[in-house]
């Protein structure tokens, strides 16, 4: 394990670009930033301050797309020069809450997770009770090329991080407030099939304090790869469900994972218990993100 990159205020959703560089957005209110990170680690420029960005995605085109949480909850779509819009706020009149995370699908869809809550309502909630509060959490279906949106999913206990299994045959969702990650059953038509449990992350041996699923990975081994917010790992999952093992973080808070250049094996986790941005040796790359 090594700091790849620190002094960050609660990062998340690290995405590589094709020059080795990388993307993330820093969350904290006092900076609400998207921000590039040099390919050594040594250098980091903001790109925009948004609000509260949260989840990124970039396209075949290198349009970047930002689940904006707050100011107002949107996708946003920007460029590398930082100039960003507002694209969507809502789908056919309900409004997004709380965009969290975003993923691209074997149709080129953008499809991006919504915790179902207003952020400023969370805050009102202590953080110890914040485990099983009930949310309307939703999954929806973007066409960035038509502007359309649909609603795939809702009831979901805070959805949160978000990945295409290698075939494209199955969509994962993570839900922090019950500790699970979801498998649904993807249609080439874009919709979802009836979801199934397919892993309690939560380990038994921690305290229980609020904690569950955040941002996920595929690796090129099959497995994936979920960072568990406040519970200090990134806890790894086999095909079947069964948890393989835990990578212990330096910090408690890992948001989101990314994998490193092709024959690195290295796996790049966002840190917000110590505002980190830091690096794990692993015995696999990354299955290649689908760019829509």
């Amino acid at each position: 394990m090594a700091v790849f990159h620190p002094d960050l205020m609660n990062p998340e959703g690290p995405v590589r670009l094709d020059d080795g560089a990388w993307l993330l957005v820093e969350m904290h209110e006092s900076r609400g930033w998207v921000c590039r990170v040099s390919a050594d680690g040594q250098e980091k420029t903001v790109l925009a301050r948004t609000g509260r960005p949260n989840g990124l995605a970039i396209d075949r085109t290198g349009t970047i797309w930002v689940a904006e949480s707050m100011n107002p909850p949107s996708l946003l779509r920007m460029t590398l020069d930082g100039k960003f819009e507002s694209f969507l706020t809502d789908c056919e009149g309900l409004p997004f809450l709380f965009p969290n995370d975003l993923a691209f699908g074997p149709d080129g869809a953008l499809y991006m997770t919504d915790s179902g809550i207003y952020r400023p309502e969370i805050l009102k909630v202590p953080a110890q009770w914040r485990h099983g509060m009930a949310t309307d959490g939703r999954v929806f279906r973007v066409d960035t090329r038509t502007r359309s949106v649909r609603l795939l999913a809702r009831g979901l206990a805070f959805a949160n991080g978000i990945a295409f299994a290698p075939d494209g045959r199955h969509l994962y969702v993570g839900t922090t407030n019950d500790g699970l990650v979801w498998r649904f059953p993807w249609r080439e038509d874009g919709t979802l099939g009836a979801r199934a449990a397919f892993a309690d992350v939560l380990d038994p041996a921690k305290s229980p304090t609020f904690r569950g699923p955040d941002g996920m990975k595929f690796g090129e081994d099959g497995n994936l790869y979920v960072a568990v917010v406040w519970q200090g790992d990134v806890t790894v999952l086999a095909p079947s469900g069964e948890i393989v093992r835990r990578i212990a973080l330096h910090g408690s808070g890992p948001t989101n994972v990314c994998f490193g250049a092709p024959g690195e094996q290295q796996l790049y986790v966002t840190e917000q218990g110590t505002g980190a941005f830091e690096v794990h040796a692993v015995r696999t790359d990354g299955v290649p993100l689908l760019r829509g």
